[in-house]
């Protein structure tokens, strides 16, 4: 064996022994962050926009074991959400009577159960066929889950839903689980708990397998593995940590309604799981914390929101296929080389006629919007950061148009000056390397 060739072995072998020391530091960071930031944000909306990030990031990486992982596209993921989260609150409603005594701290693990008892027999269809096929049975079978709900008005509640009480004696910890801080911290403890699961099984031959199905299921097969069970596996434990955070959502929101396991919830966990990206375990958890907040914030603020978030996912897939975690990944040999500081005035450049493009777009769907939905089109509208617009006439029309305008040329200058000084980045890292 040639020096160069030990070199490389010990050094692979250090950073074998580095990563667990990683992965906990990092893991010890997480912990003391999810625990003081309540103690950072303060008010009672913080506290409940926190909870649902928390919910949402196991919901969006247990889609993520199908889709990232297993290359399974589903558009019905929200069956085991919701089916998992309706058995916790017929649960809770038992413990309540008095007819059970589950402590509330293991109700999220009756809601994964319960989407682990309905993904193993749907998952068992599913899995006859993958591709398009496969995309197709899941949104046959979530429309159909989503019509019985107002059909089985026994377990599903018809349109009033399901409502339950999560104040109750019968506990592990000397809570009750009424104030929204005790709430979010078991929230957080499950969080963690459901997090660190997925990524170990990432770990796993199965997790491996998972991939390698992804990736050519011939060559999965030729190795000795039955393709359809590894997906058939992959898929029945994502249903059980989809019906995990399903548990935590009914102990949260304290009922649950039709849209629950509907196909708007399927793919908004889709839209999570594909900006954050897909590639990387972390992707969802980007994704997942802000759709979060944009779809508190924004249907705050105009009423035309999803159709933003459509606009978001379709700028996604044109020009950032890999998601948010995919350009972070990007800029790590940069970052690592020290040359990220080469960057920060391209962006800022390149950040002028964006904000003039978005805004001159923003203006054209609120005006739009208000033009189709309003009565009387002529009454004055608030359009951003003016007030009284009158979208009757032309003015506002011609000035969102000049800005979308002189913002798309400006933005289309500003990348190719930024692409400039990317690719010479890369060419002196490339030359350094070399040299």
């Amino acid at each position: 064996m040639s020096g160069k060739t030990m070199q490389n072995t010990v050094g692979a072998g250090r950073r074998m022994n580095e990563l667990p020391w990683r992965e906990g530091l990092l893991l010890l960071a997480v912990i003391v962050l999810v625990i003081a930031l309540p103690y950072i944000f303060t008010s009672g909306h913080s506290l409940s926009l926190l909870s649902q990030m928390g919910i949402a990031i196991i919901f969006a990486l247990s889609y993520n074991m199908l889709l990232g992982q297993g290359g399974m596209l589903s558009f019905g993921h929200a069956v085991y959400y919701g089916l998992g989260g309706f058995i916790t609150a017929h649960v809770l409603n038992m413990v309540g009577d008095g007819r059970l005594a589950i402590p509330l701290e293991l109700m999220p693990l009756i809601g994964g159960l319960g989407g682990l008892a309905f993904a193993i027999p749907l998952g068992y269809i599913n899995t006859k066929r993958s591709g398009v096929g496969f995309a197709m049975i899941t949104l046959g079978i979530g429309e159909l889950v989503a019509a019985s709900s107002l059909m089985f008005t026994g377990f599903f509640g018809g349109e009033a839903g399901v409502s339950t009480n999560r104040v109750t004696e019968v506990t592990l910890l000397p809570f009750d689980y009424g104030p929204s801080i005790q709430v979010y911290y078991l929230i957080v403890a499950w969080m963690l708990l459901s997090v660190l699961g997925m990524f170990l099984l990432t770990r796993t031959p199965l997790g491996k397998m998972a991939n390698a199905v992804r990736d050519n299921q011939e060559r999965a097969q030729f190795v000795g593995y039955n393709p359809r069970i590894v997906s058939f596996i992959q898929f029945s434990l994502a249903g059980f940590f989809a019906g995990i955070a399903g548990g935590l959502f009914a102990i949260n929101y304290e009922i649950l309604t039709a849209d629950t396991v509907g196909v708007q919830q399927s793919g908004l966990v889709l839209l999570m799981t594909f900006i954050g990206g897909v590639s990387f375990f972390f992707g969802p958890i980007l994704g997942a914390i802000l759709i979060t907040y944009l779809s508190i914030s924004l249907s705050n603020i105009t009423e035309a929101w999803v159709l933003y978030f459509g606009l978001l996912f379709v700028l996604m897939v044109m020009y950032a296929p890999s998601g948010l975690a995919g350009i972070i990944m990007q800029h790590r040999p940069v970052w690592r080389a020290g040359k990220l500081g080469q960057l920060i005035v391209p962006y800022l450049v390149a950040a002028v006629p964006a904000l003039i493009l978005f805004f001159g777009a923003a203006a054209v769907i609120e005006m739009a919007y208000h033009r189709s939905a309003s009565y009387d089109p002529s009454v004055p509208m608030e359009l951003l950061l003016w007030d009284n617009v009158v979208i009757t006439t032309v003015w506002p029309w011609l000035f969102a148009g000049l800005a979308i305008v002189v913002g798309g040329f400006g933005l289309r200058w500003a990348i190719r000056r930024f692409k400039a000084v990317w690719d010479d980045i890369h060419e002196e890292m490339a030359a350094g390397g070399g040299a």
